[in-house]
């Protein structure tokens, strides 16, 4: 029995049922970086410390919750071809267990987390009063960790049986919640103290268990998830270990597309405050901008891994490849937007004109930038439905860690500082030295990245057809 439809699809049908799978997942994901923009914005309209102090240890936060997400999606695929090959009880036991994983990675992201100062080793000097009020924010956010991860059962799993709808409508209302919570905490509303950044991370622990208890009643109560026989269970290593041998690797590959952001930020962080809030609106609205190709990713992976899961090869083959060339248009018509309302934007974040400044003379690189994030984005998750993680990790390792962070390092702030100049006054005119330098590098190694990742593709799909 299987709760999907597996079988071959036309050309149409195809890219129906992508945009059907993927549009509730973009305004989850999109649901979802609210919660950043919000933070990001009303603190900006506080002081910029506190937009300082937000931009600092987001990418912190960032960094540990996006790699440690990336193993719990390993749930994905792996549920989606036990649902492809009619083995529902599977799919509760592996959701189960994931539960089980998510307690352990939320133990070792909050140890990580409540240590900025290794973080800020990177940054120079950096003002005291930020220094105190990341601890605070970071405090906050590890309450936040567990809450945020046990929720990604919850996604994996309607992901998996094509249910996402469930997501957005927990995430969306979210927002609503999030907006309150920071009007109340961050500018001391009701009586409340003033909490600038800090209050933001509390608003957004509240929230986040909020939406997993919402999250929780929907999959034990609905009559459509009772088939599938969802339980706790005692940990079966076993299956740990099948979800932690795919998941490390593709959290590894998700670790390294923000660390090379993360690093980028605290490097970045020697040039001054302004240029650090200019930062982070760029930084900010790449990532809203990658919701679109990772929503893309997960739908055209998670139909992948069903007709992988069905023994239906060929069209498995087909939905990848109609997957890539709706994330490719996506990616056009979203840059055409950046590029024309990058004032408008700006304006919306931030009323300081020195910050504005840097994010405008920035974001003229954007729209090339994420054409490039969208198609090495959506390669990696058309591998990940295969199973196969982890020479795209090294592959990504490679592209960004190597040639975007540490070539953008040694042509910003190290003694190739000169090398750049030509290149950067003539695309980023106005930019600062060091920040221009690093998002330069970091385009041309994602598109290094995209190439080495569809070439990886190619040759497991010959190698299955063979």
């Amino acid at each position: 029995m299987t709760v999907v439809d597996t079988a071959p699809r036309s050309f149409t049908a195809t890219i129906r049922a992508i945009f059907k799978q993927s549009w509730p997942i973009l305004i989850s994901q999109w649901a979802s970086m609210a919660f950043g923009v919000l933070d990001t914005a009303m603190t900006g309209h506080a002081s910029p410390t506190d937009l300082a102090t937000l931009a600092l240890s987001i990418s912190i936060y960032i960094t540990v919750f996006v790699g440690l997400m990336g193993v719990m999606h390993a749930l994905i695929p792996i549920q989606a071809q036990y649902v492809g090959a009619g083995q529902l009880k599977r799919v509760g036991e592996v959701w189960g267990q994931g539960i089980w994983v998510s307690v352990v990675l939320s133990i070792v992201g909050g140890a990580v987390m409540l240590f900025p100062d290794f973080w800020l080793s990177f940054s120079g000097e950096i003002s005291p009063l930020v220094r105190a009020q990341m601890s605070s924010y970071l405090l906050a956010l590890t309450f936040a960790l567990p809450a945020g991860l046990m929720f990604r059962t919850v996604y994996a799993l309607a992901n998996a049986v094509s249910r996402p709808k469930l997501i957005m409508m927990i995430n969306l209302s979210g927002i609503a919640l999030k907006i309150f919570f920071n009007w109340l905490l961050i500018f001391g509303n009701w009586g409340l103290p003033a909490l600038g950044a800090t209050g933001a991370g509390i608003a957004s622990a509240i929230v986040l268990w909020i939406n997993l208890g919402m999250g929780l009643w929907v999959i034990l109560r609905m009559p459509f998830y009772k088939q599938f026989h969802l339980k706790l269970g005692w940990p079966d290593f076993r299956m740990l270990w099948s979800i932690l041998k795919l998941g490390i690797p593709m959290g590894g590959s998700y670790l390294v597309e923000v660390c090379a952001f993360t690093f980028m930020t605290l490097l970045v962080a020697q040039e001054g405050i302004a240029v650090v809030g200019g930062q982070q609106i760029m930084s900010n609205l790449a990532a809203l901008a990658y919701m679109m190709p990772m929503s893309i990713g997960v739908a055209t992976a998670a139909l992948a891994a069903q007709l992988i899961g069905a023994q239906q090869m060929q069209q498995a083959h087909r939905t990848s490849m109609m997957g890539l060339l709706v994330g490719l248009c996506g990616a056009l018509i979203t840059s055409v937007f950046l590029f024309s309302g990058r004032n408008l934007i700006v304006a919306a974040y931030t009323n300081n004109p020195e910050v504005a400044a840097v994010a405008l003379s920035l974001l003229t690189l954007l729209p090339f930038f994420h054409v490039v994030d969208a198609m090495q984005c959506i390669n990696s998750y058309l591998l990940r439905a295969h199973k196969v993680a982890m020479v795209p990790m090294l592959l990504q390792t490679f592209a960004l860690m190597v040639i975007g962070l540490g070539g953008g390092w040694y042509l910003g702030f190290g003694p190739g500082r000169a090398l750049m100049e030509p290149l950067r006054n003539y695309l980023l005119a106005g930019s600062p030295v060091g920040a221009g330098s690093m998002w330069l590098m970091a385009t041309i190694g994602l598109s290094v990245s995209a190439t080495l990742l569809h070439c990886w593709y190619r040759y497991i799909t010959r190698t299955l057809r063979a």
